[in-house]
């Protein structure tokens, strides 16, 4: 019953719970998003998926929901959000709430840090009613929640574990999903590595579970980040051709068409159980053993419990093995631990003392001619970051890192961080001459101001995605631990099921060298190499049972990730470990039991892939 109730709840209001006291709406199930966008990347670590506005300077649509009072009264309107780069500047990311069209006072965004800040308070009669965002500069304005209470004198958390606890009290939302699935294989994670083991398996009869927190599936590869696919294909060319990128210039529109032949390669697979815009949140595991995975929709709040022997943690960041209590690896080793001292461009690749830098996460973007006058506002709160930078499209090496961040518990900050470099060096290029005279640090700018000028009454902003490429944070611990020593030392495996020739690739930030230059341009150290493998058995967890990984999560060192991280080679891992799966089923066991009883059969599989 309480489902039945619950369905029609959404159709007429939204995701919202309560009366009386109070009423609780999640901004992200607003039924009219308008113009703001859905981010579920930070959850994690503040609570809740969160709409943004995102709208590269034009203030975007309103986005919109209903929902019905019971209680009639003067209600007080309270808002979870942040002001993402405060300072003595007006907050970037301001907005307003509008209740059956009625502005409420007080602006928000204002307050750092996630908060409840105070829309204000309105008279509601009993009824359907209208919410609304307003947005005041399309320049991020972020909403997770809001809270409509009778009482004046309500206290509301910002703990983020009371912050939980009261959510669920508001929602009556069961901690454990009421809805589950069985499959012979869950795979967690729709980038290239996850639709390739997802259809590996398939192909071999297994019933496969896709678990993506995204729209669109690709990851990095998809039209969201727009990062072609590098790499060769080993022995699952034909797979990887149904899941890869054309070489196109990171950040180009291309990327759309490549997600529509993704989308249908994927779907053509009837024992495939596609699963978009589901996010998991817990990995729940028995005597080193995981049972079942939960994912929540990133809209509607729906949960499910997925069931099954074996998992494939294609999360990129190691969720699942990390929920499930799985060993894992984070930043450089010290150069003694591997002996993977090596110096390039006057950086070494491994620090004499292990630290927690790792290789950052890009936003990329783009700019175009409108053909006509177009401005762009002031943005003084991007100006510390961008100083006198000035540019119009982004690259690869638009990324950043600091070994004080981490990129999981400050992905967001990483990610702010970057939209204040992006608007900041947009702003500079629009007016170089704005730029050319203030007294800060001499130019650093990387084009000829002449030719700026006379282009920069017409560009504007074409596209800056609002999602983080990563490129590493957790590795979780397998049987093995690739390292730079086996791809220099062309080391060749027994169990060797992943194949590469491009060459090993970190990077680190340019003002490491240079404190003159900005922190978020990186370079990148090459190593050229032969022909090298990855074995099988840093594909599966060294302690958790039945817990495959794929992707750049896969077991190996901080540099020795450097070559394997191309997302064509991360594909091979999702193919072998689809492959190994289905083994699994056929003889009841675990992930390493292949290796050690049928890797043979295993091996002849995959040479039969083509």
């Amino acid at each position: 019953m309480r489902k039945i109730f619950f369905a029609l709840l959404l159709l007429i209001s939204g995701y919202c719970y309560g009366q009386g006291p109070g009423i609780l709406v999640e901004a992200e199930s607003f039924l009219n998003k308008g113009g703001w966008v859905v981010d579920p990347q930070f959850v994690e670590q503040m609570g809740s998926p969160y709409l943004l506005a995102h709208g590269m300077g034009i203030p975007v649509k309103d986005a919109s929901t209903t929902l019905k009072i019971l209680t009639p009264g003067l209600y007080h309107v309270w808002v979870r959000t942040k002001n993402w780069a405060p300072g003595k500047w007006d907050a970037p990311g301001r907005f307003q709430v509008l209740m059956d069209g009625v502005i409420l006072k007080n602006q928000l965004g204002l307050n750092a840090g996630w908060n409840w800040e105070y829309a204000g308070n309105i008279k509601l009669a009993k009824g359907q009613r209208t919410l609304a965002l307003h947005d005041l500069t399309g320049f991020e304005g972020r909403c997770d929640a809001l809270y409509l209470t009778l009482s004046d004198k309500e206290k509301l958390p910002d703990d983020l574990a009371e912050l939980k606890k009261w959510r669920s009290e508001k929602s009556g939302e069961n901690l454990v999903p009421e809805k589950s699935e069985q499959f012979d294989l869950v795979v967690v994670g729709g980038g290239i590595a996850g639709c390739a083991a997802a259809i590996a398996a398939a192909e071999h009869g297994l019933k496969v579970a896709l678990v993506h927190d995204r729209p669109v599936l690709g990851g990095n590869a998809s039209g969201e980040i727009r990062v072609h696919t590098l790499g060769i294909y080993g022995k699952f060319e034909r797979i990887l051709k149904m899941i890869d990128t054309e070489h196109y210039p990171n950040g180009s529109a291309e990327a759309l068409k490549e997600d529509e032949k993704r989308l249908q390669n994927v779907q053509k697979y009837t024992n495939i159980h596609l699963y978009l815009n589901f996010r998991a949140y817990a990995a729940n595991a028995q005597n080193g053993k995981i049972t079942s995975v939960d994912a929540r929709q990133t809209t509607s709040g729906e949960q499910i419990r997925f069931e099954s022997p074996l998992f494939v943690d294609c999360t990129g960041d190691g969720w699942i093995g990390y929920w499930a209590g799985a060993e894992y690896m984070y930043g450089r080793e010290a150069s003694s631990q591997y002996g993977e001292a090596w110096e390039a461009k006057g950086q070494l690749w491994s620090p004499d003392r292990a630290d927690n830098s790792v290789m950052g996460s890009s936003v990329l973007w783009n700019s175009e001619n409108a053909g006509k006058k177009v401005d762009f506002p002031e943005v003084p709160w991007a100006m510390e970051v961008a100083k006198k930078y000035a540019e119009k499209n982004g690259e690869w090496f638009w990324e950043y890192s600091h070994n004080d961040l981490s990129q999981i518990d400050d992905a967001e900050t990483i990610r702010d961080h970057m939209f204040r470099a992006i608007y900041g060096s947009f702003y500079n290029y629009k007016h170089p001459v704005a730029r050319n005279n203030r007294d800060d640090k001499a130019e650093i700018g990387n084009v000829d101001l002449r030719e700026q000028q006379a282009r920069a009454d017409s560009l504007q902003l074409k596209w800056v995605s609002y999602l983080l490429g990563k490129r590493e944070s957790r590795r979780l611990t397998g049987d093995y631990i690739y390292t730079f020593n086996d791809t220099r030392d062309n080391r060749e495996f027994e169990d060797a099921v992943v194949f590469e020739k491009r060459e090993v690739d970190v990077h680190f930030q340019v003002n490491l060298q240079d404190t003159a230059k900005p922190d978020f341009l990186s370079e990148a150290m090459f190593y050229k190499t032969k022909p090298y493998q990855l074995p099988y058995r840093t594909l599966y967890s060294k302690n958790i049972d039945n817990l495959f990984m794929a992707g750049r999560n896969f077991s190996t060192s901080h540099v020795g990730l450097g070559g394997p991280r191309v997302m064509r080679t991360t594909g091979q891992m999702g193919a072998a470990v689809g492959v190994a799966a289905s083994l699994c089923k056929k003889y009841q066991c675990s992930p390493r039991d292949i290796y050690r009883s049928h890797l043979e059969e295993y091996l002849n599989l995959i040479e039969k892939q083509q």
